[in-house]
């Protein structure tokens, strides 16, 4: 397997084990972590601006060693998979990763578990409407089938289908020597100086 220092994990849809699988992947890779979901969402749910997200992003990108939770393509463009050595595409069936999917949403709900900057899942936001969690997740996942294998083609990616595929790839991945570069935590903290929501090691973390 080729020496990876720029991993974007990114899903069919919500359920699949992005975060989990990105964070392992970064603990084993001695990389830093970042999750998107936590610049994106700020406090009450609001966005952040496509521009500001793009600043925060950028120095990230630019840095010696990361893995990516997410890419946000509608917000990003390519920004994220350009900058990438290897791309990990979660494509598990839409019976795996909707139980997966309705157990974590009952888990948040009934713990009122607190997400990015202070949010929480609501049932109105998970399960009412086209926007809703479950229903974008089963857009997002035939979307992608549809039209992810073209317009990826040209990227290095490892598409994994099954429980069964993740666990053989992520046991595959070997531990690379240390190798110097600029951190991407240093990256991102200098980037968001004027943030008006706080990041800390929960969104970017250093795999350690």
């Amino acid at each position: 397997m080729m020496m990876m220092r720029r991993v974007a994990v990114i899903a069919s849809a919500s359920g699949n084990g992005k975060t989990t699988l990105a964070r392992e992947l970064a603990g084993r890779l001695d990389l830093s972590f970042v999750e998107l979901d936590a610049l994106v969402h700020g406090p009450g749910w609001v966005e952040t601006p496509d521009a500001e997200l793009r600043r925060l992003v950028e120095p990230v990108v630019r840095s010696e060693g990361w893995v990516i939770d997410g890419a946000y393509l509608r917000k990003l463009g390519t920004l994220v998979l350009d900058a990438a050595d290897t791309i990990v595409w979660l494509d598990l069936p839409m019976r795996v990763w909707m139980w997966r999917l309705l157990r974590r949403t009952l888990r948040r709900l009934s713990g009122r578990e607190q997400l990015w900057n202070g949010n929480r899942e609501s049932l109105r936001t998970a399960v009412w409407g086209r926007d809703s969690l479950f229903g974008y997740a089963v857009r997002h996942h035939r979307l992608a089938r549809r039209t992810w294998p073209v317009e990826l083609a040209r990227y290095p990616i490892v598409r994994l289908t099954s429980v069964a595929a993740v666990e053989d790839w992520l046991a595959s991945v070997t531990v690379p020597e240390a190798i110097p570069g600029a951190s991407t935590l240093d990256a991102l903290r200098d980037a968001q100086y004027d943030m008006p929501h706080a990041l800390d090691e929960s969104t970017i973390g250093i795999g350690r």
